[in-house]
């Protein structure tokens, strides 16, 4: 049966990349399995529409992953939700449903209004025990577990605790009320927001996607498909963008523009000093012998070639500096300024969103300015995310 709206109606309005929980940052490590409890997440959609469906994710579960119960509605301050605007999730019509193990789902379409950044909690009720969450680590929304089933409770119950991932939700796709298109960003930890304010949305793809909403046409959606420490050829933290690419951005309703921001992890990993220094347990998570510049622009000159299959238009930021990160050394600065040059001047984007130029200090080039980094010379604050997002002409999403 073909459902009365066109599939090329639905668009992306957020995205959190699904990761294995032991391919994160750990932050799931020692928390038992979920089981018997509901799990209540707050996020922040780029642009609104007049129905919602959320794509729930056990792409990475090892069993079937029972969902007994789900709802969504907009989001109150501390976990409540707005009274009237709750809305039961069904699968197929039916309530509860079982995920296969690998697989994602959608919800049936519910009709709710939702204007442009409006914040959405969404609860799931997991009966079963789930022995591997499939999640995204970390999640820079507060979400909470509850004992038993609450999803229908207006406000967050007394026994409440924070949940410490985003945790089995990979997307919200909405029918837009005009014609619109989602932007993708393909990044690291510096797509993800890393530094910048939790439950703020300050993150530089959602600060692009609060211009994108005040500019108002053409429409235009932003989904950030950032994980940190991730990288482009090799998994480690997250698969690399070479492997996620199809599932995470060309596989996005309503896709229109691709915008990568990767790369960074790849020179600063392969060039750290493997010598059994204070770096030496954490580049243990990043397997794979060392790569070199061609080895990256190759990786990047695939992403653009699967990019124009789909007929999207495909940009590229140039990578920030990092001296000052205990990663750092000449020889990946030397790397990353070759990639850099090549991001400029090799004619294979549509556009270059040039960060560097952005966050570089004048008096010194291959450092972060100091009002723009969050203390560690590599991830951004709020400042500094605000200085990207600015920094993009919102012209090249027309």
């Amino acid at each position: 049966m073909t459902d009365k709206h066109d599939a090329r109606e639905w668009v992306r309005s957020w995205g959190a990349s699904p990761q294995p929980p032991d391919g994160g940052l750990g932050s799931l490590d020692g928390h038992p399995p979920f089981a018997d409890v509901t799990l209540r997440q707050v996020l922040r959609i780029s642009g609104g529409g007049h129905q919602v469906r959320v794509r729930f994710t056990n792409e990475y579960g090892t069993a079937p992953l029972t969902i007994g119960a789900a709802e969504v509605g907009l989001a109150e301050p501390g976990g409540g939700v707005r009274p009237g605007s709750a809305r039961v999730l069904t699968f197929s019509g039916a309530p509860r449903v079982a995920v296969p193990a690998g697989a994602p789902i959608l919800s049936d379409p519910v009709d709710l209004s939702l204007p442009a950044l409006a914040r959405l909690s969404i609860s799931l009720y997991l009966p079963e025990r789930v022995e591997t969450c499939t999640c995204h680590d970390p999640a820079l929304d507060t979400g909470w577990t509850i004992p038993g089933n609450a999803v229908t409770a207006p406000a967050l119950p007394d026994d409440a605790a924070v949940l410490p991932v985003r945790a089995l939700i990979s997307a919200v796709e909405v029918l837009a009320d005009a014609p619109a298109r989602a932007v993708v960003v393909l990044g690291d930890s510096r797509t993800d927001g890393a530094g910048s304010t939790p439950d703020a949305a300050r993150s530089w793809p959602d600060l692009l996607a609060a211009r994108l909403a005040e500019r108002g046409t053409p429409a235009r959606y932003v989904s950030n498909q950032g994980i940190s420490g991730n990288r482009l050829l090799n998994d480690g933290i997250g698969p690399a963008a070479l492997a996620r690419f199809d599932r995470d951005v060309l596989a996005t309703p309503g896709l229109g523009h691709v915008v990568l921001s990767v790369g960074g992890n790849d020179l600063g990993v392969s060039f750290a000093a493997r010598d059994g220094g204070p770096l030496a347990g954490f580049l243990e998570m990043f397997p794979g012998a060392p790569v070199t510049v061609d080895d990256v622009i190759a990786g990047f000159r695939q992403l653009v070639a699967r990019s124009r299959d789909r007929g999207v238009r495909v940009h590229a930021t140039t990578i920030a500096p990092f001296e000052g990160a205990d990663i750092h050394t000449p020889e990946g600065e030397s790397a990353r300024q070759a990639v850099n040059a090549w991001i400029r001047t090799g004619g294979a984007f549509d556009a270059v969103l040039d960060f560097d130029a952005v966050w570089r200090d004048p008096a010194h080039p291959t450092r972060i300015r100091e009002d723009y980094h969050s203390g560690d010379h590599l991830h951004g604050n709020d400042a500094g995310y605000q200085a990207l997002a600015d920094s993009v002409d919102l012209s090249l999403f027309d």
